[in-house]
C-alpha cells in the first residue's frame, strides 16, 4: 500500500497554451506513467475553462465543488455542479470548465492510450463559452 499525502507534489498553473484564465493542477496520482491512468484535482476560477480537446481512452470529471461547463463539440453547454460525473467517451472533442461567475474543482481522470493521454486544439472563443 502506497499512501500519497495531500502535497506530495506541488501545485503548477494550468498552461496558456491549454487553458484560458486562471487555473490550479494538483497531481493526485501517477503523473507520469505510461502505462496507467493518471489523476489530477484541477481548479478553475470563475471564466476559466480548458481548450478544445480529446483524449484517445476517454476521460472521467467528478465535480467537486463550485459551478461549472462542457460541452462537445455540435452539443449544447452543460452546466456541471458537485457530485455530477462526466463521462468523456474517447476521442470525443469537448471543454470544461468554471461558471462566468462561479469558480468550479473537478477531479479529472484518463488512461494513457500509446503514450498520450489528451490532444489540445484551439481555444474556447468567448462565444462557445456562454453558449
Amino acid at each position: 500500500m502506497q499512501i500519497l499525502r495531500a502535497g506530495h507534489m506541488p501545485s503548477r498553473s494550468g498552461p496558456p497554451e491549454w487553458f484560458t484564465g486562471s487555473v490550479r493542477i494538483d497531481t493526485l496520482f501517477n503523473p507520469a506513467d505510461a502505462d496507467r491512468v493518471q489523476g489530477a484535482l484541477v481548479t478553475f476560477e470563475p471564466g476559466a475553462r480548458t481548450a478544445w480537446h480529446t483524449h484517445p481512452a476517454g476521460q472521467t470529471l467528478i465535480v467537486t465543488s463550485g459551478l461549472g461547463r462542457v460541452q462537445l463539440l455540435g452539443g449544447p453547454v452543460q452546466d456541471i455542479r458537485p457530485g455530477d460525473v462526466v463521462c468523456i467517451a474517447p476521442g470525443e472533442k469537448h471543454w470544461h470548465g468554471a461558471g462566468h461567475q462561479t469558480g468550479m474543482t473537478h477531479i479529472a481522470i484518463q488512461e494513457v492510450k500509446d503514450g498520450k493521454t489528451v490532444e489540445w486544439m484551439d481555444h474556447v472563443t468567448d462565444a462557445d463559452f456562454i453558449g
